[in-house]
């Protein structure tokens, strides 16, 4: 049976493909044009002198407020628009670069991967708080020229810390709002085959770019926990370190919120265990 439903996970994953084209919604802001402007949309003029239409934050898109709502999810962020790596929306990021996932994943994984991976309490120790302040003001300053090499950081639990950091930053989590309570339920499920095929329809709710850097992510911690005799990390340490910070619930009451941390952990514990086969 396992090995039946594997291949049916694989399949409907691939069928997915999730990192192929990335869609994002524009971000409108009411915006008041200096001398005459056109709506980019139906063409005609934009009336007033002040407010007279929404300009989108990230791509730069000019159109009226009420033609706003007909544009298709096509926005190409644009780096002259986007400033900033940390604390900036993962899609909007991904776009902006033309890249698969945030640079910041991949240049921090890269670099632990290199020269951090056996190392005691990987994530779970904390670096020097100024010097990881440091290393997402470098990627925001840079992007993927920052330097984050051992010769100016030589502590590893510097560049973790700048990891946790930037998925604590994103204004929606890396799994997201919409998909929390699906890995919610997901994770109360007792019975093994069926609780992993509820976590893959969960992921199936994730964005593109929010899945393409899940599984990178899980394809990492993977290989730290491979790395236990050295490291004492496994996938439940690795589970209370990244719960809370790969997942925020939605407005939910601080009982609820309480509540739900033993449940995060269970996911990303989950995820890590069964990368291969769910992604």
């Amino acid at each position: 049976v396992w090995g039946n439903r594997n291949i049916l996970l694989h399949s409907t994953l691939k069928d997915n493909d999730h990192a192929t084209k990335y869609e994002k919604v524009h971000n409108f802001k009411v915006h008041t044009f200096r001398g005459p402007h056109w709506c980019e949309y139906c063409a005609n003029f934009m009336w007033g002198l002040i407010a007279q239409g929404v300009k989108c934050a990230d791509c730069g898109l000019n159109v009226h407020k009420q033609c706003s709502k007909m544009v298709p999810n096509d926005c190409k962020p644009d780096l002259k628009h986007v400033k900033k790596v940390y604390s900036c929306d993962l899609t909007t990021l991904v776009k902006a670069h033309h890249s698969k996932r945030p640079m910041v994943v991949d240049m921090c994984i890269q670099e632990i991967e290199s020269r951090g991976v056996q190392s005691e309490g990987l994530y779970r120790i904390s670096g020097f708080s100024d010097l990881i302040e440091d290393v997402k003001l470098a990627f925001d300053r840079d992007g993927e020229k920052a330097d984050i090499s051992v010769n100016v950081y030589e502590d590893i639990n510097i560049i973790t810390g700048a990891l946790k950091l930037y998925f604590r930053d994103l204004p929606i989590p890396l799994i997201t709002y919409e998909a929390y309570p699906r890995f919610m339920e997901a994770a109360k499920i007792t019975d093994p085959d069926k609780r992993l095929e509820a976590h893959h329809e969960a992921l199936k709710l994730l964005p593109p770019a929010h899945c393409e850097s899940l599984c990178y992510l899980m394809a990492h911690l993977k290989r730290v926990i491979q790395n236990e005799k050295d490291n004492l990390m496994n996938a439940e340490n690795l589970g209370i370190v990244f719960g809370p910070t790969l997942m925020r619930a939605p407005d939910l009451d601080a009982m609820t919120a309480l509540n739900d941390i033993r449940y995060q952990r269970q996911v990303v514990e989950t995820l890590i265990k069964n990368e291969d086969i769910l992604f």
